[in-house]
């Protein structure tokens, strides 16, 4: 289960609202984000392939993220849970 968000739009997308700004891939990042709740362990971040689960390094060291897309990414750290969750494109 989700612990907390970084990020308001990230938030108020996972109550069910549409934020303006992830309007072009919210279905997908809703599925990611419904993907990281149900998830018991780390290790389920791995299937599907699609994820393109990472172990984030430099200034998100301690992070990991998943893909929505080319661009955009579930950024979150984990401590039994996941925690500090944000969308965001941080290329």
């Amino acid at each position: 289960m989700i612990k907390n968000f970084k990020c308001k739009r990230t938030k108020s997308l996972y109550e069910g609202k549409s934020p303006k700004q992830f309007r072009a891939f919210q279905a997908i990042a809703e599925r990611r984000l419904q993907m990281l709740d149900s998830a018991d362990e780390l290790l389920d971040l791995r299937s599907p392939p699609g994820n393109r689960f990472e172990k984030l390094g430099g200034d998100r060291q301690g992070q990991y993220s998943i893909r929505i897309n080319k661009q955009w990414r579930v950024c979150f750290a984990w401590s039994d849970e996941p925690y500090d969750v944000e969308i965001t494109d941080y290329h």
